[in-house]
């Protein structure tokens, strides 16, 4: 079941957003904004050699559209590793409108407090999210290849088990748009180092050889089957069915666009209720 869906700029997580959770979760589509040529159109990412400018100016339309205020957003430099930072109300406003104040080197970011706007971006890699509704935690998480096999997932519910002492049964997580097996060739390197993050387990629906030393790989089916390892249950588990690559007219595809093109943001945050 897809439950991510389309409304206004993006692809909302509506499962999660109750009047319960006072929640707001969701993906950027890549229409609605302002930049032109490849960044055609709401491009959200400051490092791909688009307009800052037009990119602030996108940012503050969506910020106006989800009700969630631009100096309240979390940004990060991601750099396809698993570094996860705990944020907090003193990092509100880092990356928000620019780059050079993003947190280095974090692929994974999670928040106990209210008022933060967690972002992540993406042009094909796995956007992963996890929220606990008991212990009023939200994190996100960047899964391209390398952040997939070296286990991003599993290591942002080891964070929360361990440290913030939350029980895995109370974690959620949702696997957003990606690029999908239909779309993602790549090469026995890729393939060694997935067999490893699998430790062995045989699963026929990751990935399968297209032709010699070629595979097609479902990174979407992959981190499911890590956080289902790093002992989330199938039924706290969303993924989307889309593929980036496939959909080019309603998202940003790097291997598509041949590396040149804009990035969608994943994001979730708790507003404040009185």
């Amino acid at each position: 079941m897809n439950t991510f869906m389309e409304t206004g700029k993006q692809m909302s997580l509506q499962a999660w957003q109750n009047e319960n959770s006072h929640i707001l979760a969701g993906f950027t589509i890549r229409n609605g904004g302002f930049s032109t040529d490849s960044f055609q159109s709401l491009n959200m990412g400051f490092h791909v050699e688009d307009d800052p400018k037009v990119v602030q100016r996108n940012r503050r339309a969506f910020a106006e559209e989800i009700g969630f205020p631009i100096q309240n957003w979390v940004g990060t430099k991601q750099v396809h590793g698993t570094n996860i930072v705990k944020v907090s109300l003193q990092e509100r406003g880092r990356g928000s409108l620019d780059f050079e104040t993003a947190i280095e080197n974090t692929d994974g970011v999670y928040t106990a407090d209210e008022d933060v706007l967690l972002t992540s971006l993406y042009a094909d890699c796995v956007p992963l999210y996890f929220y606990s509704q008991k212990n009023n935690l939200i994190g996100l998480a960047h899964a391209g290849w390398r952040g997939t096999v070296g286990k991003i997932g599993p290591k942002m519910i080891k964070l929360w088990c361990e440290v913030e002492k939350v029980d895995v049964r109370d974690i959620q997580a949702a696997i957003g748009p990606a690029i999908g097996a239909c779309c993602y060739e790549v090469d026995e390197k890729v393939i060694t180092e997935v067999k490893a993050a699998l430790d062995g387990q045989e699963d026929n629906t990751v990935y399968s050889e297209s032709k010699a030393g070629k595979y097609q790989l479902n990174l979407q089916r992959l981190n499911e089957i890590l956080l289902i390892n790093a002992g989330l249950t199938a039924e706290n588990i969303i993924k989307s069915q889309d593929c980036t690559s496939c959909k080019n007219d309603i998202f940003f595809s790097h291997r598509k666009e041949n590396g040149k093109t804009g990035r969608m943001m994943s994001f979730i945050g708790r507003k404040h209720h009185g």
